[in-house]
């Protein structure tokens, strides 16, 4: 499928025309990036989107796009009523929250040798990898509960501090979560996962805030130079994984009936209000909402370790905000209420927008845009023009290899002298698929929407050490 990109503004091209398209799709890349896009089937699979019914234009693209499950990661797909479990994938509110600190980083402090115990600490506290899980459960929080009510129930069992609720996306919870729509394999393979991290790109990461780009909004944040942050990268983990896979074959079978043809299987569809549709909703609200309490029963076991190491200096940890880059929510756009899938794209309201926090109403919501391992990641605000992509911008710095080719093309040599000083806690031969080399440069990725008046850069922040998964 020869696919062509026309300019239509800076860093923004548009898709032609093709046969079975009924919206138009638009990409934003700089055009350094461009080069990529040829090297996957992202921009097939972005044409394959704006194929459904009932979609609304534009389908958008974001500078990190490449090759998923349905819709390419770092997709944008709103639509009239229309839901594909696809359009969401596998890892159901994969995102990322921010903790900061009243600590500035000083070299005798943080030193190389606390920076290995500190990770090491989080790492005895919090299983890691594919399938990990805690060895006995760590609260006594019930799963349902869990489910429906997501974040919340854990702070009001004395697992986060009241603020928190108020920093996260939909206060940690998505209405109309329904255990029963979660098949017993989902909540079998889920039971024990809660506070784990996972594999992959997932990770913990302290960091130092090293840039500093708008004072005021900084200020504003509690933002100070050479502060000292945690970011905490994960999901659903299986459970997300397990309902994309339950409901996306229901999907398939049912589609048929409602005179929906998907142009490919991981694109099955189906209308928001038939059964199958409307319970996946609620088992995807369960999803997010388990990926919530996720993060917050990893918040407060890093919580516990920093007050361990670190007693005598105000280890106090504050959230700032936690966001969600892999989900489906209605949403009021062009006056009318759409659902917006965000597949590795990340909500992003100016100021002024009336679904901030209200903490946030005055600034915009701080949009957190991890880079990849061992490079720098960003703290951004959405600004009024983000409206051309449903309020969204980049959830990452988005992969340049497969995992395979990276573990092949790869070597220790240039893995190392990329990390530099940054402490990490596998070997390279396990973790050498998320090496820096294997990701987009995440400056070309973050200044496109700078440039085309998305966005704009508030703080940049550098890693010290890092924990991933196997």
């Amino acid at each position: 499928m020869e696919i062509k990109l026309k300019n239509i503004g800076i860093n923004r091209w548009q898709v032609e025309r093709l046969p079975g398209m009924k919206a138009t799709a638009v990409v934003y890349a700089k055009e350094e990036l461009l080069g990529k896009l040829k090297e996957d089937r992202s921009l097939e699979q972005l044409v394959q989107s704006a194929s459904l019914p009932k979609v609304i234009s534009p389908i958008v693209a974001m500078p990190d796009i490449h090759e998923g499950f349905g819709l390419p990661i770092g997709g944008v797909m709103a639509t009239d009523g229309l839901v594909s479990s696809g359009a969401v994938g596998m890892d159901i509110n994969c995102g990322v929250r921010l903790l900061t600190s009243q600590l500035k980083f000083d070299q005798k402090i943080f030193s190389t040798q606390f920076l290995r115990l500190l990770i090491h600490k989080i790492e005895k506290e919090i299983p890691i990898g594919l399938g990990g899980k805690h060895r006995q459960q760590k609260i006594k929080v019930n799963f349902k509960e869990i489910i429906e009510k997501g974040a919340g129930i854990l702070v009001e069992t004395g697992y986060g501090e009241k603020e928190d609720i108020k920093s996260i996306e939909e206060n940690g919870r998505l209405e109309d979560a329904d255990l029963k729509n979660l098949s017993p394999t989902a909540i079998h393979r889920a039971e024990r996962e809660l506070g784990t991290l996972g594999s992959g790109n997932h990770f913990i990461e302290i960091q130092v805030l090293q840039q500093i780009f708008d004072e005021d909004l900084a200020k504003k944040w509690g933002l100070f130079a050479n502060q000292i942050c945690i970011m905490i990268h994960t999901g659903s983990r299986a459970l997300g994984h397990q309902t994309c896979i339950d409901y996306t074959k229901r999907f398939f079978n049912e589609q048929s009936k409602y005179g929906i043809k998907a142009p490919i299987f991981n694109l099955a569809s189906l209308p928001t209000d038939s059964p199958t549709g409307a319970a996946y909703l609620s088992a995807m609200a369960g999803c997010v909402n388990f990926a919530f309490a996720n993060r917050q029963l990893i918040t407060h076991l890093v919580r516990e370790v920093f007050s361990e190491l670190l007693a005598s200096r105000n280890p106090t940890l504050t959230l700032l905000y936690d966001v969600a880059h892999n989900i489906a929510k209605w949403e009021l756009h062009q006056g009318k209420k759409v659902l917006v899938h965000r597949k590795g794209a990340t909500r992003a309201l100016p100021a002024g927008h009336p679904q901030n926090p209200q903490h946030y109403m005055d600034t915009g919501h701080p949009a957190i845009v991890p880079g990849s391992m061992g490079t720098s990641s960003y703290l951004m605000v959405g600004l009024p023009q983000a409206e051309q992509t449903f309020y969204s911008i980049n959830h990452g710095a988005g992969r340049a290899m497969s995992r395979t080719e990276a573990k092949k093309s790869i070597k220790i040599q240039d893995f190392e002298e990329k990390m530099g000083t940054i402490i990490y806690n596998k070997s390279f031969y396990v973790i050498a698929d998320e090496a820096p080399q294997a990701y987009k440069d995440i400056d070309l990725v973050i200044e496109t929407l700078v440039e085309a008046g998305i966005t704009k850069k508030v703080a940049k922040l550098r890693p010290l050490a890092v924990i991933k998964g196997d």
